[in-house]
């Protein structure tokens, strides 16, 4: 396992080098510079303060001049300074905002899980039934409503209508004069809306995974042995077909780690909540290179590490993958 774990890291090498040069001349074909979202809207702004800003940011130079020069700093894990005018390492910029995406998403990975995998399991077991159907039709309305609408209708009837729940940040103006109870019942009621957003998609695919692989798992011989040894239903589905079944979801969760960064633009921007999805967008409507490249390369790195956790948990939860 350890010579396969190896072997799997030193491929990533140049894969990750082909996922950067995609990258970055994808945004470079992109319309619009650095210095045009610096220098636009500036009515003293001249042909030579623009030249000066692009020879600033290297910008003058060919494209795989830039290139070459980014790759030398992302050796070293320099990831640059930012376009904006802070001028802020983009090292820190993302270390900064990481913690509040990796945990909205966490807890939103952990609603999907505990709500998804019983779904599938009992949709599966009860196949046809009312409540089959009836998740059904919550799965296919899951896969198309689109997330912004959703996140709307949340923000209008429970937040402005109703008043239930606040409709942007992570905390009240008077968060820092509350008391500790205050302060995280407080945070629970900032994070309700982000987090059931986030898991609302996840939750229909996950569940509509777990039910498909149970009906394989289930109609197998050795489930049909279990029944025939008077073993009870709960024994049969749950300690014998339930762990077959995860293999596949197993999987998915693996390749769900991307989704750390990735998956948490939208409801980051729409609720302002200050973590690595709104960074992301702010970067590409600022046309901030370092800062994009900083976090696609960071995604790059999670999505193939999640084929790796993938792959060693596939082994672990089956001997017969080992083996082989």
């Amino acid at each position: 396992m350890g010579k396969y774990i190896a072997k799997r890291l030193l491929f990533m090498v140049p894969l990750i080098i082909g996922i950067t040069i995609i990258c970055f001349a994808v945004m470079h074909l992109a319309p619009g510079s650095p210095t045009d979202m610096q220098t636009q809207m500036n009515p003293k702004s001249s042909a030579e303060m623009k030249a000066r800003l692009r020879a600033m940011y290297e910008l003058d130079k060919p494209i795989h001049v830039q290139y070459l020069s980014w790759m030398r700093r992302l050796a070293v894990l320099d990831l640059g300074t930012s376009f904006s005018p802070d001028r802020r390492p983009v090292a820190d910029k993302i270390l900064e905002r990481m913690p509040i995406t990796v945990s909205l998403n966490i807890l939103s990975l952990v609603l999907i899980m505990a709500v998804a995998i019983p779904l599938g399991v009992l949709a599966a077991v009860h196949k046809d039934s009312l409540f089959d159907r009836l998740t059904s039709v919550f799965v296919f309305i899951g896969f198309a409503m689109p997330t912004f609408w959703l996140a709307l209708l949340l923000m209008i009837f429970f937040g402005v209508q109703l008043g239930w729940l606040p409709i942007s940040g992570l905390r009240s103006l008077n968060y820092e004069y509350m008391t500790p109870w205050a302060a995280f019942t407080d945070l629970v009621r900032h994070l309700v809306m982000p987090v059931l957003l986030s898991a609302f998609g996840g939750l229909a695919g996950l569940s509509r995974y777990m039910r498909a692989n149970m009906l394989e798992v289930i109609r197998q011989d050795y489930i049909l042995t279990a029944r025939s040894k008077g073993l009870s239903e709960r024994v049969v589905i749950y300690k014998h077909a339930l762990r077959n079944a995860l293999l596949p979801v197993i999987t998915i969760l693996g390749l769900s780690i991307p989704g750390l960064i990735g998956g948490s633009v939208i409801f980051e921007t729409i609720y302002a909540i200050p973590g690595m999805g709104q960074l992301f967008y702010m970067a590409v409507m600022a046309r901030d290179y370092p800062t994009v490249m900083g976090i696609l390369v960071l995604g790059a790195v999670l999505t193939l590490l999640g084929n790796l956790i993938a792959d060693v948990s596939y082994a672990l939860a089956d001997p017969r993958i080992r083996v082989s």
